[in-house]
Protein backbone atom coordinates (compact mmCIF):
# COMPACT_ATOMS: atom_id res chain seq x y z
CA UNK A 1 0.00 0.00 0.00
CA UNK A 2 1.37 3.23 -1.05
CA UNK A 3 0.66 6.36 1.68
CA UNK A 4 2.21 9.95 1.79
CA UNK A 5 3.07 11.64 4.73
CA UNK A 6 1.17 14.05 6.20
CA UNK A 7 4.06 16.62 4.92
CA UNK A 8 3.34 15.39 1.25
CA UNK A 9 -0.78 15.34 1.77
CA UNK A 10 -0.07 18.83 2.82
CA UNK A 11 1.80 19.69 -0.04
CA UNK A 12 -0.49 18.43 -2.75
CA UNK A 13 -3.64 19.96 -1.24
CA UNK A 14 -1.89 23.18 -1.04
CA UNK A 15 -1.17 22.72 -5.24
CA UNK A 16 -4.24 22.02 -6.13
CA UNK A 17 -5.30 24.79 -4.29
CA UNK A 18 -3.03 26.96 -6.27
CA UNK A 19 -4.26 25.73 -9.15
CA UNK A 20 -7.30 25.86 -8.46
CA UNK A 21 -7.13 29.60 -7.73
CA UNK A 22 -5.08 30.34 -10.69
CA UNK A 23 -7.52 28.68 -13.25
CA UNK A 24 -10.27 30.43 -11.24
CA UNK A 25 -8.91 33.60 -12.10
CA UNK A 26 -8.32 33.23 -15.58
CA UNK A 27 -11.49 31.99 -15.92
CA UNK A 28 -12.72 35.23 -14.58
CA UNK A 29 -10.96 37.37 -17.26
CA UNK A 30 -12.03 40.89 -17.37
CA UNK A 31 -14.61 41.75 -20.17
CA UNK A 32 -13.56 45.24 -19.85
CA UNK A 33 -15.34 48.02 -22.21
CA UNK A 34 -15.79 51.37 -21.16
CA UNK A 35 -17.45 52.30 -17.65
CA UNK A 36 -17.27 49.22 -16.60
CA UNK A 37 -13.72 48.43 -16.98
CA UNK A 38 -13.12 50.76 -14.30
CA UNK A 39 -15.53 49.66 -12.45
CA UNK A 40 -14.10 46.05 -12.85
CA UNK A 41 -10.71 47.39 -12.01
CA UNK A 42 -11.66 49.26 -8.81
CA UNK A 43 -13.92 46.07 -7.44
CA UNK A 44 -10.67 43.54 -8.17
CA UNK A 45 -8.21 46.17 -6.76
CA UNK A 46 -10.41 46.24 -3.84
CA UNK A 47 -10.48 42.14 -3.18
CA UNK A 48 -6.68 42.14 -3.54
CA UNK A 49 -6.23 44.68 -1.20
CA UNK A 50 -8.31 42.53 1.34
CA UNK A 51 -6.20 39.67 0.21
CA UNK A 52 -3.52 41.17 0.66
CA UNK A 53 -4.30 42.38 4.29
CA UNK A 54 -5.48 38.34 5.40
CA UNK A 55 -2.23 37.07 4.03
CA UNK A 56 -0.15 39.36 5.84
CA UNK A 57 -2.35 38.45 8.67
CA UNK A 58 -0.87 35.40 9.10
CA UNK A 59 2.44 36.30 8.02
CA UNK A 60 1.62 35.53 4.20
CA UNK A 61 2.28 37.85 1.90
CA UNK A 62 4.40 37.43 -0.93
CA UNK A 63 6.70 39.99 -2.43
CA UNK A 64 5.50 41.07 -5.09
CA UNK A 65 1.86 42.19 -4.05
CA UNK A 66 2.67 45.54 -2.80
CA UNK A 67 4.24 46.16 -6.65
CA UNK A 68 1.58 44.79 -8.97
CA UNK A 69 -1.09 47.14 -6.80
CA UNK A 70 1.36 50.53 -6.94
CA UNK A 71 1.58 49.62 -10.55
CA UNK A 72 -2.34 48.96 -10.93
CA UNK A 73 -2.96 52.45 -9.64
CA UNK A 74 -0.46 54.08 -11.92
CA UNK A 75 -2.00 52.48 -14.81
CA UNK A 76 -5.63 52.99 -13.88
CA UNK A 77 -4.73 56.68 -13.14
CA UNK A 78 -3.68 56.89 -17.07
CA UNK A 79 -6.72 55.38 -18.26
CA UNK A 80 -5.59 51.45 -19.04
CA UNK A 81 -8.08 49.70 -16.70
CA UNK A 82 -7.39 46.66 -18.32
CA UNK A 83 -3.81 46.77 -17.48
CA UNK A 84 -4.50 47.44 -14.00
CA UNK A 85 -7.10 44.85 -13.95
CA UNK A 86 -4.73 42.16 -14.38
CA UNK A 87 -2.60 43.52 -12.32
CA UNK A 88 -4.65 43.55 -9.23
CA UNK A 89 -5.91 40.25 -10.35
CA UNK A 90 -2.42 38.86 -10.15
CA UNK A 91 -1.93 40.61 -6.31
CA UNK A 92 -5.32 39.29 -5.44
CA UNK A 93 -4.27 35.56 -6.44
CA UNK A 94 -0.99 36.22 -5.23
CA UNK A 95 -2.56 36.92 -1.89
CA UNK A 96 -4.70 34.50 -1.79
CA UNK A 97 -1.84 31.58 -2.17
CA UNK A 98 0.42 33.30 0.70
CA UNK A 99 -2.74 32.92 3.01
CA UNK A 100 -2.92 29.38 1.73
CA UNK A 101 0.73 28.73 1.60
CA UNK A 102 0.96 30.29 5.34
CA UNK A 103 -1.88 28.39 7.15
CA UNK A 104 -0.81 24.79 5.41
CA UNK A 105 2.80 25.69 6.40
CA UNK A 106 2.13 26.79 10.56
CA UNK A 107 2.48 23.33 11.66
CA UNK A 108 5.63 22.17 9.77
CA UNK A 109 8.36 21.24 12.09
CA UNK A 110 12.17 20.96 11.74
CA UNK A 111 13.04 17.42 10.25
CA UNK A 112 14.54 15.07 13.14
CA UNK A 113 18.19 14.75 11.43
CA UNK A 114 18.12 18.89 12.35
CA UNK A 115 17.38 18.40 16.00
Amino acid sequence: MNQESPKMKTLSLFRAAGLALVLTGLANGPALAGDSAQAQYEDMYQQAKAAQKRAASVEGEWRDIGKFLKKAQALAKKGDYEAAFKLARKAYIQGKLGYTQALSQQKVDWPSYFK
